[in-house]
């Protein structure tokens, strides 16, 4: 499948830089531009030790890559220096809710201060890059309610990990505000804000896919933490064609009329809880799960939903995989890759992503090349 037209064609030949390009979510959408033509960058602290995606596709997926702290402002304005991008997705954070207890201040500094020393960055070098800071759902100050999260929302977070976003969201759009819109030079910045992304790749600790596959693989029943969470699973490409349209609509010239924070998750009905997830996995690897709920453990949300009103109607994006279908390419491509040893995962992945496209076609997705029919 020719990939090149989808979005328009606008990333083909074009200077990319993913931040986090060493993580989960990095790794896959790094793969998918290149896939799109893009001359992708990648900049991140040095890949964790052990399994994970990046390993896997990191092979003619960049045309360069920097180890750079975000932290690190000097470092960070010289590596955009050289770069020069005209597209910035950036995806280095500290991602994960129970890790924000062990280290508040470093998810603190790296989440918030990492994030502004980027756009300061940007700004000082009168770079015209489009900016797309990927934050999260749990950026919200969560009342467990049983409707979607929308947009206009109060933005607050229980635990360090959750404040930290929403405190990017609000600094982000000051900014924006202070000084990109004044400035003519500069590209535009926006915030995305996705829901529990699957699928494969993914080998972090504390996230309930990767934990469910290493005691599947080792033959162990899988330990579920908090089985009645109800959270707005979607497949990581169903949220990265988000980002990828987000970003290419805020290249047009009426990407200035677009909102500026823009939430990409699944549909009402596959809002699910932690059980439903793990038990429709198991589907697809068959294996046992017990209950290991433990009432002294640090807090997380028991509920949290999705509005994806606003990136509909303005975008016209809406999710392309159900749940059924996102669990079961997530095993797919797990399977194949623990019965394979990790060979040929690149190609595979690129199969998934078109796989993903040709069903984003079908359904008339018109970022995918084909116009919604009338």
């Amino acid at each position: 499948m020719d990939l090149y037209k989808s979005f328009g064609g606008v990333y083909g030949g074009r200077r990319v830089l993913v931040t986090g390009h060493t993580g989960f979510k990095g790794g896959w959408l790094s793969l998918w531009l290149r896939e799109l033509g893009a001359e992708v960058y990648g900049l991140a602290l040095p890949a964790p030790e052990g399994p994970g995606l990046y390993g896997l596709i990191c092979r003619n997926t960049f045309a360069g890559e920097s180890t750079v702290n975000v932290c690190d402002a000097a470092a960070l304005e010289a590596a955009l220096a050289r770069i020069r991008p005209e597209f910035i997705f950036h995806l280095a954070a500290q991602s994960l809710v129970r890790r924000s207890y062990a280290v508040p201040m470093e998810t603190v500094e790296v989440n918030v201060n990492g994030t502004l020393h980027l756009l300061d960055a940007v700004r000082r070098l009168g770079l015209a890059a489009q900016v797309l800071v990927v934050t999260t759902d749990k950026c919200y100050e969560n009342r467990n309610w049983d409707h979607g999260y929308r947009e206009s929302d109060p933005l607050g977070g229980h635990d360090v990990y959750s404040a930290s976003k929403a405190a990017c969201e609000v600094l982000v759009a000051a900014w924006r505000r202070s000084f990109f819109e004044p400035d003519r030079r500069l590209g535009r910045v926006a915030t995305a804000r996705g829901g529990n992304v699957v699928g494969g790749g993914d080998f972090s600790a504390d996230r309930i896919v990767p934990d469910c596959i290493r005691s599947l693989s080792q033959r162990k029943s899988i330990q579920v933490r908090h089985p009645r969470a109800t959270r707005p699973w979607q497949h990581v490409l169903d949220c990265l064609g988000g980002y990828l349209g987000y970003a290419a609509a805020l290249s047009r010239p009426e990407g200035s009329d677009l909102p500026g924070a823009l939430n990409f998750g699944p549909l009402a009905c596959d809002h699910r809880d932690v059980r439903s997830l793990v038990e429709e996995l198991l589907r697809h690897w068959p294996g046992t799960w017990v209950d290991a709920s433990d009432p002294q453990a640090p807090h997380e949300a028991s509920r949290l939903q999705l509005s994806t009103d606003l990136a509909s109607a303005r975008l016209g994006w809406h999710p392309t995989w159900g749940f059924g279908e996102t669990m079961a390419r997530t095993a797919e491509w797990y399977r194949r890759f623990h019965d394979r040893g990790g060979t040929g995962m690149r190609a595979f992945s690129v199969r998934q992503i078109a796989a993903y496209v040709a069903a984003a076609q079908k359904a008339g997705q018109s970022w995918a090349g084909v116009a919604k029919p009338r």
